[in-house]
């Protein structure tokens, strides 16, 4: 999936604003929005955030934690970044650097995860195929004989006509708006030359844009472009550098896609991890570099889960007791079914009582393997969260993979599926984005413009997606859990689900995401029609007797500051 990314139908109205030259200036003021809006309450700041903050002052005061450890699936994390290294999960039973698997449980000198793209050598899948590709290519080699045998099989038969609607028939529009986005980067790349110059910024927003008193025809035209672009996205004071990265992602994916519609993608994860792909007990593969070459991801993630809480450095996470555990499986590209099953086991069996999951996909030709290991945490009480997606569509109809779903028709009761809030303020409530479903997503949460770590020197920024929202989730899971460590996974779903909230502004309609045209009522858009809100949870928690009663694994207090 895109993993951070903005809906195709918003993509495609940038492309249609930025794909020719500059001309007349746009008109917006936005308000300003607090960095850490994602936390905060709207009654006290005019923002559709969680409440943690209230909750820490008003309900939190002077009361014990528990150590959560929290999962992060994804694409590796920054192990040195300032706001995070001492939250890491630690492998008690591991001796670091000795080159001997010291807990005997298949991964040698796992200290703060595995890497299930990793190669002996040391190396890391970076990009990877998208599975729509891959399974089209299988199959297709199949069919190549029209007197196949398998035309005889009706499921596989359906399945290999959704895979050719999948590839074939978008492969000439993708071609178009591959060469219509390659002209949007190019005027784009002309702006912001032109604006950073007059700015003296390297990144700015649309406040910094109207700011510019300039007459210079050019400075003007190039302010008026890049604005209406911003404005495009329905979001308040956007970074450019944000759209920007979203947008080489989108034009990057395209790419692939195209590149994908003439020929066999090359299977660089078989050259790198050398496992056997059709073998789910090939198991013991990979490495143990968690943060590989492809780590904003997965960085961003674990920040916004629970980057240290006061420390006066960057942004605080939700939770302030985590120990964040990396399991790295998702590439530039779609993960592979066995990575993340196995990632799944990995992070259950290595102690995760969260996992955080903000990845997806439209086809799952390993189904089954990933079915087993969500059982697998269920049957060891491990919450799992994960991000509804971010193609504005319904994924009561429209796959959205991994799913609760499972292939014998029952339904996991240990997964809560995320869609993507706004800030709230301004007509755009709903992220336009965000995948919804009444009956496949659980509860929205904000997942717009979240400032969290990045990786690379300490550093800080903002990215969009249910990918965001996903891990506001679990770190509101975490810290109702650290307070009230006897709730069991199914426990602690309910009383997330239960104290959901509706919108706080009093608003009952909104855009359908994916269609600006379109109102519906915020209610038909998940399970719980609400917004996941830590300070009622935290109240409903504290009147729930807990079913867990184990003895909880004692860890060391995190070194603050």
């Amino acid at each position: 999936m895109n993993l951070f990314s903005r809906s195709k139908a918003v993509l495609a109205g940038v492309a249609l604003v930025a794909a020719f030259s500059f001309s007349a200036e746009a008109q917006y003021r936005p308000a300003p929005v607090p960095k850490n809006w994602q936390l905060l309450s709207y009654e006290k700041d005019s923002v559709f955030g969680v409440g943690a903050e209230k909750a820490y002052q008003e309900l939190l005061k002077n009361k014990k934690s528990t150590p959560v450890i929290v999962a992060v699936i994804d694409s590796g994390i920054d192990t040195t970044h300032e706001d995070l290294k001492s939250i890491l999960w630690v492998n008690p039973k591991e001796i670091p650097g000795n080159g001997i698997d010291d807990d005997k449980n298949g991964y040698v000198d796992d200290i703060h995860g595995w890497n299930f793209l990793g190669g002996k050598d040391g190396s890391s899948v970076k990009e990877d195929s998208d599975e729509a590709s891959r399974e089209y290519y299988r199959l297709k080699k199949k069919y190549i004989d029209p007197d196949s045998a398998l035309a005889n099989d009706p499921k596989e038969l359906a399945y290999w006509e959704s895979l050719k609607n999948k590839i074939e028939r978008p492969a000439a529009q993708n071609k178009v708006t591959y060469r219509t986005m390659l002209r949007v980067k190019e005027n784009m790349d002309k702006a912001e030359n032109i604006l950073t110059s007059s700015l003296h910024k390297e990144d700015f927003t649309m406040t910094d844009l109207d700011s510019i008193s300039s007459l210079d025809e050019d400075v003007l035209a190039a302010r008026g472009l890049v604005m209406r672009i911003m404005e495009s996205t329905g979001e308040q004071d956007v970074k450019y550098s944000t759209l920007k990265n979203e947008l080489t992602e989108y034009i990057a994916d395209l790419k692939r896609k195209v590149e994908n519609a003439n020929g066999e993608p090359e299977d660089m994860r078989a050259k790198i991890v050398g496992d056997d792909l059709n073998d789910i007990n090939d198991r013991f593969y990979g490495n143990n570099d968690i943060t590989g070459q492809f780590a904003f991801h997965g960085t961003h993630v674990a920040g916004i889960i629970g980057a240290i809480r006061n420390n006066n450095l960057g942004m605080d996470g939700v939770a302030d007791n985590v120990r964040i555990m990396a399991v790295k499986v998702v590439p530039e590209g779609d993960e592979r079914d066995k990575d993340v099953a196995l990632g799944i086991r990995y992070a259950v069996d290595n102690g995760a009582q969260i996992i955080n999951m903000s990845f997806g996909k439209g086809f799952s030709p390993q189904k089954q393997w990933v079915d087993d290991a969500i059982k697998y945490a269920e049957e060891k009480g491990v919450l799992l969260i994960h991000a509804a997606g971010n193609d504005g569509e319904d994924i009561d109809s429209v796959n959205n993979f991994p799913t609760p779903n499972f292939n014998d028709g029952t339904v996991a009761k240990n997964v809560i599926t995320v869609g993507a809030m706004g800030n709230g303020r301004g007509d755009t409530k709903v992220a336009p984005f965000s995948n919804y479903g009444k009956k496949n997503v659980d509860l929205f949460a904000p997942g717009v413009q979240i400032y969290s770590t990045i990786p690379g020197g300490n550093k800080y920024g903002s990215a969009s997606g249910t990918s965001m929202a996903s891990p506001v989730v679990a770190g509101v899971a975490a810290l109702v859990l650290s307070y009230y460590p006897d709730l069991s996974a199914t426990q602690l779903k309910y009383i997330l689900e239960k104290s959901a909230t509706a919108l706080p502004d009093g608003t009952t309609e909104v855009n359908l995401p994916g269609d600006r045209n379109e109102k519906i009522a915020f209610t038909e858009l998940s399970k719980t029609g609400g917004l996941v809100n830590v300070y009622e949870a935290l109240k409903l928690a504290a009147t729930i007797k807990g079913e867990n009663h184990k003895q909880k694994a004692k860890m060391k207090p995190i070194k603050r500051g």
